[in-house]
């Protein structure tokens, strides 16, 4: 291997989907299509009928996908964490202060706060932040 520029160097990539295992589906789909606005875009049954995922549409065309897991407990990451620890959805100031606002009117528990993003648990203890920091 070189240490020299690639000429022709990938484009990066879009996010295509995330996947979020779930015990409850429709509980954790519906937490976050209520507190940010995250629009069902298709849900997959097994072939007994049963639930298994429901996607929600992400900006860009991505999708989150929740999907059906077991209810074997795992524990419930503090911080940073082995694997993806933080989900983190992003806006302004007064967005970031709407979602302040839903949380507190769906009773959601804001765990903790920065200067720019809110921290939150979903149904089933996976973290989630809503953040206005500038990414430059």
């Amino acid at each position: 291997m070189t240490n020299r520029p690639d000429p022709h160097p990938p484009a990066p990539p879009r996010v295509h989907h995330l996947a979020l295992g779930a015990v409850d589906v429709e509980r954790v789909a519906g937490f976050y299509a209520s507190l940010f606005g995250l629009r069902e875009r298709t849900r997959h049954h097994d072939g007994d009928g049963a639930l298994r995922s429901i996607w929600l549409e992400l900006d860009g065309g991505a999708v989150l996908m929740i999907e059906r897991r077991s209810a074997a407990p795992r524990p419930k990451p503090a911080g940073v964490d082995d694997g993806l620890f933080l989900l983190a959805f992003s806006g302004d100031e007064a967005d970031r202060e709407a979602f302040a606002a839903r949380c507190q009117g769906r009773g959601v528990a804001i765990e903790d706060r920065t200067a720019h993003t809110l921290y939150v648990r979903d149904p089933e203890d996976n973290r989630v932040a809503f953040s206005s920091h500038p990414l430059r």
